[in-house]
């Protein structure tokens, strides 16, 4: 391994924020990232770097975690097990599956990132998330060295949160993740309209099917970041009181909407902040893109403190318009 110095983490960003790794490594094995914590405690991890906004030099060692490889245990029954190491791209990954004809993740083809990310904040899309097909994980504990594994019940899967995201930040490394999938019979989780209406004239769609009108509608939808820099998703959709809800459908009756359980309703964060003018407006070097106002773009020379006043004034905009409080999904570093 060797430590590099004064690094632009600009390639290693889908943002492509020009921030400087002060010390920066590349570690390929989980023998090497052992070797690596036994002396260096105060790391910054870089996976696929599609989940973050920087907005600073990083000062602490930057370690990329490029381990790979995937491996098979069938089962007796319908099912297999897979797991991918961290370092193996989420979206390469999924199609793989699906090749083998693995099914349960292409709802979630073309997420940016790679696997070991994943769980972190529990990735989901088209009505499907991590959670549902995830088995278990190991992650390396800094402090201790050692390989933890932990079950669906130690992560504390939430909406885009996890156990990782909150009490064990900082505190451990995912080095691979397994997930329980379908071998032959697939239960398609095809109930958006979206997905129904790319599949119009399929008269029994299969998982690769399913997957093709996925990464359809998000390519019609979401800016690709090799050609203009974002992180998906810059907001979560927020979940109001059916009470809050009942008073804003008054005001908007055209409000959309999903109702997640009997006193809570989930509101399109991309809605709010069209309605509130954002949507394909640009800002300097920064701005909203023009056909899914969920995502914050950079044109090209924008600094993270630039992309963060942005998201900042849109949530005090959806605050001041709808009293609803934005939460931002991407990791402000």
């Amino acid at each position: 391994m060797k430590i590099e110095k004064n690094i632009s983490l600009k390639p290693y960003n889908t943002f492509g924020i020009n921030a400087i790794a002060k010390r920066f490594v590349n570690v390929n094995s989980t023998k090497e990232l052992k070797q690596l914590i036994a002396t260096e405690k105060d790391i910054f991890l870089l996976g696929g770097g599609s989940n973050m906004l920087l907005t600073k030099n990083i000062e602490k060692l930057v370690v990329k975690l490029n381990l790979s490889g995937v491996i098979i245990n069938e089962t007796p029954d319908d099912s297999v097990f897979v797991t991918a190491e961290a370092g193996e791209n989420w979206h390469d990954f999924v199609i793989w599956c699906i090749d083998q004809n693995y099914g349960g993740l292409e709802n979630l083809s073309l997420i940016p990132g790679n696997v070991g990310t994943s769980p972190i904040q529990n990735i989901g899309a088209y009505g499907v998330e991590i959670k549902d097909t995830f088995h278990q994980l190991e992650a390396l504990e800094i402090s201790t060295g050692k390989i933890k594994t932990f079950t669906k019940a130690d992560c504390n899967f939430g909406y885009r949160n996890s156990v990782f995201k909150n009490d064990l930040k900082g505190k451990y490394i995912i080095v691979n993740v397994t997930f329980k999938l379908t071998k032959n019979k697939h239960n398609l989780n095809i109930s958006y309209g979206a997905i129904q209406k790319e599949l119009e004239g399929v008269t029994a769609p299969t998982i690769k099917d399913v997957s093709k009108a996925i990464i359809a509608i998000r390519e019609s939808k979401l800016p690709d970041p090799e050609k203009i820099g974002n992180s998906g998703s810059f907001f979560k959709n927020p979940v109001i009181s059916k009470d809050k809800f009942n008073i804003l459908q008054k005001k908007y009756p055209e409000i959309p909407h999903y109702v997640v359980s009997n006193n809570e309703i989930k509101v399109p964060a991309g809605w709010l902040i069209e309605q509130s003018g954002f949507k394909g407006k640009r800002f300097g070097e920064t701005g909203v893109h023009e056909k899914q106002a969920l995502v914050l773009v950079n044109y090209g020379n924008a600094t993270g403190e630039e992309v963060h006043k942005l998201a900042q004034k849109i949530q005090n905009s959806i605050k001041s318009n709808f009293n609803i409080d934005l939460e931002i999904e991407v990791n402000i570093i």
